[in-house]
C-alpha cells in the first residue's frame, strides 16, 4: 500500500556518497516527517512512496532530486578582514546570515592573501546519494498535525510541569 500525502512517516536511514557514509540515524531516533510536504529531499520521498512498514530498501537519489547540481558560479570572493578572529581553513563550514535573515551555510573554498573564496553550494550538491532506508511506521496525521504540518514526535517536550500549581507528583515543586 502506497504512503499517502499527509501521512506521518518514521524512517531509519543511512546515506552514502560512494563508499562514504555522510549521514545516518541508525540506532538513534528515527526521522519523522509528514509525507508530501517537502520535508525531506524529493528523490528520497519518491523512492519510499511504495514501501511498507518494516520494509528495508536502497534508494538512489540523483543530484537534481537531492541538493541540486553543483553550480560553479555560486561562489563569492570576500575580503579576508571580514573573518577576523576565525582560524580559517580550506574546506571548513561557516554559518552566516542571509539578506532575508535566514541562516546561510558556506564552505571556505580558497584562502588568498587578502580575500577568501566561499562556496554557497550545499556540501552534497552534484552528488548521487544512496539511501538505505527502513520504514519504521506510517500513520494518518491527527487533525492538528494536518493543520500545522508538524508531527507530534517533532514537537518540543513540555517543561515537565503539569500546570496544577506544583501539587504532589507533578515535579514542579
Amino acid at each position: 500500500m502506497a504512503i499517502e500525502t499527509n501521512q506521518i512517516v518514521s524512517i531509519e536511514y543511512e546515506v552514502r556518497d560512494g563508499d562514504t557514509v555522510v549521514d545516518s540515524n541508525v540506532g538513534a531516533a528515527p526521522l519523522v516527517f509528514m509525507f508530501g510536504k517537502g520535508q525531506i529531499i524529493p528523490g528520497l520521498e519518491n523512492g519510499i512512496k511504495d514501501m511498507a512498514i518494516g520494509e528495508k530498501g536502497d534508494v538512489l537519489v540523483q543530484p537534481a532530486d537531492a541538493y541540486g547540481e553543483y553550480n560553479p558560479e555560486a561562489t563569492q570572493e570576500v575580503p579576508k578582514e571580514q573573518f577576523a578572529g576565525i582560524d580559517l581553513q580550506e574546506g571548513m563550514t561557516l554559518y552566516g546570515q542571509g539578506e532575508d535573515g535566514s541562516t546561510v551555510q558556506v564552505i571556505v573554498k580558497e584562502i588568498k592573501d587578502a580575500a577568501v573564496i566561499i562556496d554557497f553550494n550545499h556540501p552534497l550538491a552534484g552528488k548521487s546519494l544512496m539511501f538505505t532506508v527502513t520504514i519504521n511506521n506510517v500513520r494518518d496525521a491527527s487533525a492538528e498535525e494536518a493543520m500545522t504540518g508538524v508531527p507530534e514526535e517533532n514537537k518540543p517536550a513540555e517543561s515537565g510541569c503539569c500546570g496544577t500549581g506544583g501539587g504532589s507528583g507533578c515535579g514542579c515543586h
